[in-house]
C-alpha cells in the first residue's frame, strides 16, 4: 500500500473511531464536549499536545 492509501486509511479508521462516541453515548459525549469548551484555551491546547505526542507514540510503536 502506498502512503496515499496508508493516509486514506488512518483518517477512515480516525472517522470511524471519532463517531462511534457520538452514536453511542450521545448525552454523555454533549456534556464532555461542554466541560471541554469551557477550559481555557492553554488547557485545551496542552490537551491537544498530549494526544499528538501519544498519536506519534503509538505510531513509531507500530511501525
Amino acid at each position: 500500500m502506498d502512503i496515499a492509501g496508508s493516509l486514506l486509511l488512518a483518517i477512515a479508521l480516525m472517522l470511524i473511531i471519532e463517531g462511534m462516541f457520538p452514536f453511542v453515548f450521545p448525552g454523555a459525549w454533549r456534556d464532555t464536549f461542554r466541560k471541554i469548551a469551557e477550559r481555557p484555551p492553554h488547557h485545551i491546547r496542552i490537551g491537544g499536545l498530549i494526544v499528538m505526542v501519544l498519536g506519534l507514540l503509538l505510531l513509531l510503536i507500530a511501525t
